[in-house]
């Protein structure tokens, strides 16, 4: 049994001002280009189809000619809803479309029915389990403690039901312990989004979303496959693929199992460059860089340049952010690092700022001054009235 796991496609996503319609249809034809010479039995695509709830009317179009091109290359399809989807949403229409063979994870109601395709090993069931939070498992199992998400996968899962001798997979959505994070992603405080793997114990492979750096997590039978796009400068280093998941024979301790990469090639890359302004400028520099690339600008100029955006992106059209770094600015990092590790008043925070832009200290009269109109803004507030 092949099987074609992709997610987080975020289609309808803009970044930096910057919308990439255009390179998600370029890689979904990649995409489908890999499909049709892989000749898979099953694709997968593990949640976070849109880039948010509502996506604009583009995204949803690009989408569903996606999806109508899928199958008609006659193969099943199998769709869950990402913390990003609205799982209604997404849903409509499901049940007609269960007869071409595209199938849409319903809004969570504490009923997961696999589908079951067969080779000749025998049955394979693809269980697809939404994005859902504790609140939303605690409702359907009122019975059961769950007090986190773990709790919430754990009970979801084993109320599932199970044939006895079927291989299984699951395509879900959730943060699993261990995993890499990007900066692209949506991160819960002190990682009250963990799952722990433990709950994916009777599954023969786990086709996770929501991670998008494209790893394993404690085995290759749990894996996420990462986005196909880069959307965000720290994924930068990262090769972007879709998997491809051979199931064998069922054994005893899970069946047999094969899994591989497909690399996927953007048509615009995502790259950081760093330098002096006239280094980043020289021919002999950028000759060779592509210049319809997505960049991250860092220069490292003393002197801020007059106008550096729009002089650098004569040469390098698609710059999405340009900063400095320089003496001046790893200072006010410095001080942002320290203001972060004791509690200081506002006047003392903004003296220690001054300090640090101006090389000299407040005097007497400054910080009186400052001091006064502090705290004239903090008694209009509590007064509800308006500053001035």
């Amino acid at each position: 049994m092949k099987l074609i796991h992709i997610s987080d496609l975020h289609l309808g996503k803009h970044l930096y001002g910057f919308s990439l319609l255009e390179d998600q249809s370029y890689i979904l034809d990649r995409i489908l280009e890999t499909v049709s010479y892989e000749s898979p039995d099953a694709v997968i695509i593990a949640g976070d189809i849109y880039d948010r709830p509502v996506p604009p009317a583009e995204a949803v179009k690009l989408f569903d000619d996606f999806v109508v091109r899928l199958s008609a290359m006659d193969i099943q399809v199998f769709i869950i809803s990402g913390n990003h989807d609205n799982a209604m949403r997404l849903a409509f229409g499901g049940r007609l479309m269960d007869r071409s063979g595209v199938h849409f994870s319903p809004e969570y109601d504490g009923n997961v029915m696999p589908f079951s395709v067969s080779d000749e090993f025998g049955t394979v069931d693809i269980y697809m389990l939404p994005f859902i939070k504790p609140q939303a498992a605690a409702r359907y199992f009122p019975d059961e403690d769950i007090s986190s998400y773990t709790d919430c996968l754990r009970a979801a899962i084993e109320h599932m039901p199970v044939e006895t001798g079927h291989r299984k997979v699951l395509a879900a959505h959730q943060f699993v312990t261990g995993a890499e994070r990007s900066d692209s992603e949506e991160v819960n405080v002190g990682g009250l989004d963990n799952v722990d793997a433990c709950v994916f114990r009777q599954f023969d492979y786990v086709a996770l979303g929501h991670i998008h750096r494209p790893q394993n997590v404690g085995s290759e039978r749990i894996r996420y496959c990462g986005t196909p796009l880069k959307y965000s400068f720290s994924e930068a280093d990262q090769d972007k693929s879709l998997t491809v998941v051979e199931l064998g024979r069922p054994c005893a301790g899970g069946a047999e199992i094969n899994v591989r990469t497909a690399e996927l090639v953007p048509l615009r890359d995502m790259k950081e460059i760093k330098g002096k302004y006239s280094e980043l400028t020289s021919l002999d520099y950028h000759r060779t860089l592509s210049k319809e690339d997505y960049y991250h600008v860092t220069l490292t100029d003393e002197n801020d340049i007059l106008d550096a955006l729009g002089r650098l992106r004569t040469i390098y059209k698609n710059i999405m952010c340009l900063d400095y770094d320089n003496t001046r600015t790893r200072s006010l990092q410095d001080f942002e690092l320290k203001a972060q590790e004791k509690e200081i008043s506002p006047l003392e925070y903004f003296a220690d700022f001054y300090e640090q832009m101006n090389g000299s200290p407040m005097s007497g009269e400054q910080r009186e001054v400052c001091g006064g109109l502090i705290q004239k803004i903090w008694n209009e507030e509590e007064s509800g009235g308006e500053t001035r």
